[in-house]
């Protein structure tokens, strides 16, 4: 039996014509009138059932939760609130949904917390809130897709399991097919790894970028876009272990490149979720403005949702030196009243988020982008600058989220690349594939990632990045 899905009858002028819509019910009211959804909408479709002259036993099947297909007429709505309704002529039950053991989960009509919600993530999609986070993550993640294909980069895949660190953290999971009670081990006592699957020690990545580098070498232009992973043990509403990267490499491409991509592709994105997803950005924006009735005044949301999507697209994104913003919040009232949990007191020093969020919400009152930051607190890849203490870095802050996207222009220089390795001691022999692209035509070229969950946290107006992905993992959660 073929169906229409309820997000094209909600708009459709095919009145009187006999269709089939098949979803879950969300009400049951007076024996007449169904609230079905089916995930295609935020918006439910009413059926309006002759229930005399329907069968009472299968009345009694059409509770909240169940699974239905629905054949009818489509007719202009007798009732306020919607502009048409089904008028159904058949009924059958495709899944039961037992009244009692919906009452034990958070489908049951009772309002639940966000932390509930998160102990039964099998089931949260099936709210209002989380059927729009997951209809707008999809519509991004098309987004995404639909920007880069357009300005002709190709989407490369790079490896999930990797014998590199490209951020040099550290702070990788481990991948291993030896015994993990009786591992074989070398004279000295350690791991010996040559015995492994892989003949070496192996982790999950942190990033696509040293990878995504070679292929924009020989491609040009190239993207990544896949799962990343830090054991990072991180219990705030802006870390996970496991979430998805966005990660540009551009040849020929120096740093104000890569950040006029940058601008252009968030507010390419942003619009798009804008002009596709009115309905889920409707709800999540009356959402907020309820959540933010009961939070101190502080907490409240500078501007509605959509307001603040709008303010991103339609103003150009303020560029300003670390060093100039190190004597902004050097000079600001809260590191002089020693508001900051990490005073700034110094050049040199590493901005957290609260300083990241004071120049952007506080100061500039717009989206920032801070480049040229001291070499010694950015990654070994990044192009020294010709001061010698600075790397031609690039960060973009976001209202409420603070770093949104992080990139540089790469240090092309073999002699410079081999010095910063050494001096961090990180092998040449490990990254020898990696030194070989300066060797062989190396060219100016940049990058930068985006983490795109905190994309989603944005957009969606949510506060707590366990909410914007399907399965949050995080330090102790590891569930469904």
């Amino acid at each position: 039996m073929t169906h229409t899905p309820i997000v094209e009858l909600l708009s459709s002028d095919s009145i009187h014509q006999e269709f089939t819509v098949k979803g879950w019910v969300r009400s049951f009211r007076a024996n007449q009138f169904v609230a079905l959804n089916d995930g295609s909408t935020i918006n439910n479709l009413q059926c309006v059932v002759d229930f005399e002259n329907t069968d009472p036993a299968l009345l009694k099947r059409i509770t909240v939760g169940a699974a239905v297909a629905i054949t009818g007429t489509l007719e202009e709505s007798q009732g306020g609130g919607q502009r048409v309704e089904i008028k159904v002529k058949e009924v059958e039950i495709e899944g039961d949904a037992d009244p009692e053991e919906l009452k034990k989960t958070i489908l049951s009509p009772k309002r639940h917390t966000l932390e509930k919600l998160r102990e039964q993530a099998h089931l949260r999609v099936r709210t209002n809130t989380f059927g729009a986070i997951m209809r707008l993550r999809s519509k991004l993640s098309f987004a995404i897709h639909e920007y880069f294909n357009k300005n002709g980069y190709y989407h490369a895949h790079t490896p999930i399991i990797t014998g590199s660190d490209a951020e040099g953290a550290g702070e990788m999971f481990r991948v291993s097919a030896l015994d993990p009670e009786n591992p074989p081990r070398k004279e000295d006592g350690t791991i010996d790894y040559s015995k492994d699957f892989f003949g070496k020690e192996t982790n999950l990545t942190v990033s696509g970028q040293l990878e995504g580098e070679t292929y924009a070498l020989g491609l040009g232009k190239i993207y990544t876009f896949g799962p990343t992973f830090r054991a990072e043990n991180s219990n705030t509403s802006r870390h996970l272990a496991e979430f998805w990267m966005v990660e540009p490499e551009m040849a020929f491409c120096d740093l104000d490149g890569n950040m006029d991509l940058a601008e252009d592709f968030i507010k390419y994105v942003i619009n798009y979720a804008l002009e596709n997803c009115q309905d889920d950005l409707a709800f999540l924006e009356e959402r907020q403005t309820k959540e933010d009735q009961s939070k101190p005044a502080a907490e409240r949301a500078a501007m509605p949702l959509r307001e603040k999507l709008h303010f991103i697209v339609d103003n150009n994104f303020k560029r300003v030196s670390y060093t100039e913003a190190i004597d902004i919040l050097r000079n600001s009232k809260p590191n002089k009243k020693k508001k900051f949990k990490y005073p700034i007191n110094e050049w040199g020093a590493d901005l957290q988020s609260e300083h990241e969020r004071f120049l952007v919400e506080k100061h500039f009152k717009c989206p920032v982008i801070l480049f040229d930051y001291p070499a010694n607190i950015k990654a070994f890849y990044m192009r020294l600058n010709e001061d010698g203490k600075t790397v031609r870095a690039m960060d973009v802050l976001f209202p409420g989220i603070g770093e949104m996207v992080g990139g540089s222009q790469r240090e092309e220089r073999l002699d410079v690349l081999k010095e910063k390795m050494a001096a961090l001691d990180i092998s040449e022999e490990e990254l020898s594939w990696y030194l070989d692209t300066r060797k062989f035509g190396t060219c100016t070229h940049s990058g930068f990632g985006l983490g795109f969950e905190r994309l989603v946290l944005f957009v969606t107006g949510m506060t707590n990045i366990r909410d914007v992905i399907p399965y949050p993992r995080f330090p102790g959660h590891a569930e469904f």
